[in-house]
């Protein structure tokens, strides 16, 4: 058996070895107390993923779960190199950009005839087709379409030599378990393997994966295959945004070198010390945030451990950077092109 490293484990290794990102526990507690009131309204709970994001599937379905999974084997790189020049799909009358310019042309593509989420498809699909049913409505063409082609392929291959063509499979083969299932997902898809080196140490993130886990827990509304009973043992989905808000709301906070490289568009590798100490960074303030969230509810004489867990805080904080965009245009993100978010 391979040696996944717990991502909590990493980002509490990494927080505490950062040189140029640090989280800030007072901040971190005032972030708590801002969800204080939200996290009990349904907005923070499970049913939003479905009710506030219309191209997510209504169904809790194995196509529905067949739409996840391809949809989170894609799930990385949309961030555009200039604000007024992005990749943008328009779908039913409205233009999406980012993550959702993924799911509408996903839905676009189902929509024709294009039976996209299905392994035996995505297996075989060419170049030339995936372009096509990533096609952009404006110049710009979805970054990194040769890495999505190869990742389809095989993530589709090994869906039909191991799960009989169905990611449903995998979810029902881990029993109600999170941590069975992104084990199951490390073990067979090599794109999920989002590690890293720091210290000479093996540190992990697993975004997509962990995304994957908590977006077929959301699609299934927690019920059935999808009642994984240790949800909370998931960390927040290290990518590109959540940072951006964190330091934003004062959470977590860069070194002035780090925001030099960022202001500039500094495009960092993966794997790179800065690019791990602010996904460490960020994951670690998040769990810091969650546990923060439960000690207030717990003052008040309530048990939130069901509702509260570093995914709904992960799907509101995500929320929030798209609807807080204006007012944190001054907070750069890190730019980073790669598979894994």
């Amino acid at each position: 058996m391979e040696a996944f490293p717990s991502p909590l484990e990493s980002a509490k290794f990494i927080a505490g070895r950062s040189k140029d990102v640090s989280v800030d526990e007072d901040g971190a507690r005032r972030v708590a107390e801002s969800l204080f009131d939200k996290a009990s309204a349904a907005e923070f709970g499970l049913a939003g993923w479905k009710s506030l994001h219309e191209l997510n599937p209504r169904a809790a379905s194995g196509e529905a779960v067949d739409w996840v999974f391809l949809v989170d084997t894609l799930n990385f790189s949309f961030w555009s190199e200039r604000e007024e020049h992005k990749y943008l799909v328009k779908y039913e009358g409205k233009t999406y950009s980012g993550y959702w310019s993924l799911c509408a042309a996903v839905n676009r593509a189902l929509d024709e005839g294009i039976p996209i989420t299905s392994a035996s498809y995505f297996a075989t699909m060419t170049l030339d087709q995936v372009r096509h049913v990533f096609r952009s409505d404006t110049e710009v063409p979805i970054p990194l379409i040769e890495e999505r082609h190869r990742v389809l392929n095989e993530s589709g291959t090994v869906l039909l030599e191991k799960f009989g063509g169905s990611f449903l499979t995998c979810v029902k083969m881990s029993e109600k378990s999170a941590q069975r299932l992104l084990r199951l997902v490390l073990e067979n898809f090599p794109s999920y393997r989002d590690e890293a080196v720091f210290e000479k140490k093996k540190v992990s993130f697993y975004k997509r994966a962990q995304i994957l886990v908590a977006d077929t827990w959301s699609v299934l509304e927690g019920k059935g295959d999808g009642s994984f009973d240790d949800i909370s043992s998931l960390t927040i989905f290290a990518d590109y945004r959540i940072p951006q808000v964190l330091v934003h709301l004062k959470a977590m906070k860069y070194s002035e070198e780090l925001m030099k490289k960022l202001r500039e568009g500094t495009i960092f590798q993966s794997g790179d010390k800065e690019e791990v100490e602010i996904r460490g960074c960020s994951i670690w303030c998040c769990a810091l945030i969650c546990k923060h969230l439960l000690e207030l509810y717990e003052k008040k004489g309530q048990d939130m451990r069901e509702k509260i867990n570093a995914v709904l805080l992960d799907y509101y904080l995500w929320d929030y950077a798209r609807d807080h965009r204006e007012e944190m245009k001054d907070t750069p993100f890190h730019r980073v092109r790669c598979i894994y978010y």
